[in-house]
């Protein structure tokens, strides 16, 4: 019996990045444990319409299924889970007016970044999904990018860090 390789965690539909891929059956479930646990660490890169008023913050807005437009989610207050992206700006472009920024996924809900940052009012250049025409037009892909990704390697304990440079 020959075992096959098994994604470890998923990258929304468009995003490019640093994915996991376990080997094994065990190296899979652990590491999908440390996923659950939060225990990885992960940096994402966006670019995105506007310029936001500080430099950095935290977005903390639960998230669930829009049940009348699948696949897209929505902030709801009442019946969402909980989501929260700590943030930060890499870069102030100006001609058009966009905004490098680095993005800390603290949960991992599905297009989290995405609504988060258009919940802020900055949305995605290329977000075939959230960002209205003129933004989505900016760019000729979804400007979302998995740039890095740590977790403690399940057999040997040793701290691993993984990384892949934006092309945007």
């Amino acid at each position: 019996y020959e075992e096959r390789p098994r994604l470890v965690h998923r990258l929304d539909r468009d995003t490019s990045g640093v994915l996991v891929v376990a080997l094994d059956a065990d190296t899979h479930r652990a590491l999908s444990m440390q996923f659950e646990r939060r225990e990885t660490r992960k940096t994402y890169v966006a670019l995105a319409a506007g310029h936001p008023p500080k430099d950095a913050g935290e977005i903390d807005l639960p998230i669930r299924k829009d049940l009348v437009n699948t696949p897209l989610q929505i902030v709801d207050f009442a019946h969402g889970r909980p989501s929260v992206t700590g943030w930060e700006v890499r870069e102030r472009l100006e001609s058009p007016t966009r905004t490098r920024f680095g993005l800390m996924p603290v949960t991992g809900r599905s297009h989290q970044l995405r609504v988060h940052l258009l919940a802020i009012g900055h949305p995605i250049l290329g977000d075939d999904l959230y960002a209205p025409p003129e933004v989505k037009a900016m760019s000729p892909r979804l400007c979302l990018h998995a740039e890095r990704l740590g977790f403690t390697h399940p057999a040997t304990g040793a701290s691993m860090d993984f990384s892949a440079p934006a092309d945007f």
